[in-house]
């Protein structure tokens, strides 16, 4: 079995901005009729770079994990998922991505196994990484959060970048997209902002359950903004 992952971000325009919060709270039993797919959640995103306290009520995503591309595709050709962010929906942008490796749970289960691959060295990488942040060390997580970002801001390393949660302030996630796992790695542990959060994060249990994920970009599909933002990368191969 191929598994193949896709993260969905649709845009609303400001007069159809309920609409998205319309469809991520009815959505859920049109998915779980779906064929083939095993995983799947639909999140609300923030302003910032990554992590956000600020909700963005415009933009709205699907993640979901399908046995395969041909149900995915099936999915989105026919769906009525789909149907209702075509009609209501600015644009629509799609990352599909192919796991290479997990460690951690989501919802108490494992949504890509334990695949075992690497990236190669010259290929972009895409980083998840989700967290159901404790109640009582959510403050500390937040202040936390402005000083990593700011790290970010700029780097020419990390192409894309997406901050989305389940329930805003407790269940995050981001999903990046770096030029190279090499790129990603030495940001992640060569800065020191972050290198204190990911200490602190371990010192003071700040989270009850994390997953940590990287993919194979696949393609993409759509737009954002009005343009492809990983169009300069082509789609390389599965």
């Amino acid at each position: 079995m191929s598994l193949l992952a896709t993260f969905t971000a649709v845009r609303y325009t400001p007069r159809r901005a309920g609409w998205g919060a319309l469809h991520m709270a009815t959505q859920r039993p049109l998915l779980a009729r779906t064929p083939g797919l095993r995983f799947a959640r639909l999140m609300g995103s923030g302003a910032g770079i990554g992590f956000s306290a600020v909700p963005d009520p415009l933009l709205w995503t699907l993640f979901a994990v399908w046995e395969d591309e041909a149900h995915w595709e099936s999915f989105r050709d026919g769906s009525a998922v789909m149907r209702q962010y075509a009609a209501r929906g600015e644009e629509r942008y799609t990352l599909r991505l192919r796991p290479l490796s997990a460690h951690g749970r989501w919802g108490g289960e494992a949504p890509f196994g334990e695949p075992s691959l690497k990236a190669a060295a010259d290929e972009p990488v895409v980083v998840l990484t989700r967290a159901s942040i404790r109640l009582s060390r959510a403050a500390r997580f937040w202040s936390r959060v402005h000083p990593v970002d700011e790290t970010l801001r700029g780097n020419a390393d990390l192409l894309l970048t997406f901050g989305v949660g389940e329930v805003p302030w407790l269940r995050q996630a981001t999903l990046s997209v770096w030029r190279s796992a090499e790129a990603m790695r030495a940001w992640a542990y060569r800065t020191p902002e972050h290198a204190e959060v990911v200490r602190r994060t371990r010192a003071e249990g700040w989270y009850s359950e994390e997953l940590f994920t990287r993919f194979r970009l696949l393609g993409t599909e759509g737009t954002l903004h009005g343009a492809d933002p990983l169009a300069s990368l082509g789609t390389p191969d599965p």
